[in-house]
């Protein structure tokens, strides 16, 4: 080998394997070039280099992964709306940003930013749990269903609530002059209250507050369904665990 060629044609050739065999292996992490993992069968090697197949590569399909992401208050991810969601995700997904306690036996991909639906987008002042998702299942379940799945988000308030405001919060108030459906609201201490809500619409939660005399400080959704955010620090991700269900 004289000159540089493509590492999926040279991988082939190597262990013997057809090229769609190689661009698996090499699409799998399961392949060094120089120590290094390299995921790409494009890449482009030379005579000098050093090329590893790991030992326990496989060729066994994997499953499409789902991933639990920890949004920041400020990020505004409908400026961002014209980006394909891969580009997105590759911003925010970062491997050394991965919770150090994450359960799956995932090793973290490149494929596992590609083909994924970005399902119920925080608005710019909320934080809390994303939902990135390469699952038909998934996504069919979250977006199918939304009106079905509940959301848990924790306020911050300021200001003075007008008499019988936690009654009106829970039911009777309108949005977008349409009277709102009974809703789960309750004071977690003297400045936070908990809302439970299915299908919320952009702005729901601070038009609400505002009708009742607070002002929304901060808003964070720590659950989706049956799955809660939990640990996760803000910027961390982890994968959806097998067992866990929306």
């Amino acid at each position: 080998m004289t000159e540089s060629i493509r590492l999926a044609k040279y991988l082939a050739e190597q262990q013997a394997c057809s090229r769609r065999e190689a661009e698996q292996y090499i699409e799998g992490g399961w392949v060094k070039v120089d120590g290094v993992v390299v995921e790409e069968p494009g890449f482009r090697i030379n005579a000098r280099q050093k090329i590893e197949l790991a030992p326990e590569a496989s060729l066994e399909s994997q499953d499409p992964v789902t991933i639990l992401f920890h949004k920041p208050a400020g990020l505004d991810l409908f400026a961002d709306s014209q980006l394909p969601v891969a580009e997105l995700a590759s911003r925010l997904i970062l491997a050394d940003k991965r919770a150090a306690d994450d359960r799956a036996e995932l090793r973290f991909l490149k494929r596992h930013l590609s083909n994924l639906t970005l399902i119920e987008p925080l608005e710019t002042m909320a934080s809390g749990l994303l939902i990135f998702s390469q699952d038909w299942r998934v996504t069919r379940k979250l977006v199918d269903d939304a009106a079905k799945i509940e959301h848990e988000y924790i306020v911050e308030v300021a200001g003075d609530i007008v008499d019988d405001g936690l009654k009106l919060l829970n039911h009777g108030l309108s949005f977008n002059r349409k009277p709102l459906p009974p809703i789960k609201v309750s004071w977690q201490n003297e400045t936070r209250l908990r809302f439970a809500l299915k299908a919320p619409p952009r702005g729901l939660i601070v038009h609400m507050c505002d009708q009742v005399g607070l002002q929304a400080v901060a808003i964070k959704r720590i659950r989706i369904g049956r799955v809660p955010m939990a640990g996760l620090a803000v910027g961390e991700w982890r994968y959806l665990l097998g067992y866990e269900r929306f």
